[in-house]
């Protein structure tokens, strides 16, 4: 996760959502090399040949957050769980703003990854995955996080642990349900795939 200092990190988080910019200045260069690993990461799920750069992400993520109203920041795990949200917002938006102006033509067709093997070949846009990604979180916010920081940001199962501060147990039978929602939902999607049998996953 990076050689920062937690106790740095989150104290410099509060600092700012308290309205200290300066403390904003600090905090950059602490968090900046973990915040390009998972653009990066999230980049290579984008469509080919996409002239959005991973120093580019992050500054535009930047740019939202600062533009954003004061949050009051827990820790670090909040901060890069709300900036892996917000990436994935860019992305989306783009996805659908593609969606619009080509009516579908041409968009990135992005697997479901590591795990998917129930049901070979299943693929959906980044549009269609953030929207079954609303319904899951909706219903286990935990499960959601899991899904958002793995499938989105590409973080490992000892990363995500890290973040969400629960055992790499926990990620990973979050990670293994959680698929298996999102393969039932995105498979309405796609009938000629075989549904998936999970229910609605419960807690987190």
């Amino acid at each position: 996760m990076g050689s920062e200092i937690p106790q740095d990190v989150t104290g410099l988080l509060r600092a700012w959502g308290n309205g200290d910019q300066a403390a904003l200045e600090r905090l950059i260069p602490l968090v900046d090399a973990e915040l390009h690993r998972i653009a990066k990461r999230y980049l290579e799920k984008e469509h080919p040949g996409s002239p959005l750069q991973t120093s580019s992400l992050v500054n535009e993520a930047y740019v939202r957050l600062i533009d954003a109203n004061r949050v009051s920041w827990h820790d670090r795990a909040h901060f890069y769980a709300v900036c892996a949200r917000v990436m994935r917002r860019i992305l989306v938006d783009r996805a659908r703003a593609r969606r619009t102006a080509k009516r579908g033509g041409g968009l990135q067709q992005v697997p479901l990854e590591e795990g998917m093997a129930a049901a070979p070949g299943l693929t959906s846009d980044l549009a269609a995955i953030d929207e079954a990604l609303e319904s899951l979180s909706e219903v286990s916010p935990r499960k959601g996080r899991v899904v958002e920081l793995r499938f989105f940001g590409g973080l490992t199962i000892e990363e995500t642990a890290e973040v969400l501060g629960i055992s790499q147990d926990s990620v990973q039978r979050d990670w293994r349900l959680a698929k298996m929602w999102l393969l039932r939902e995105l498979s309405r999607e796609q009938p000629h795939l075989p549904a998936a049998g999970a229910g609605v996953p419960n807690g987190g």
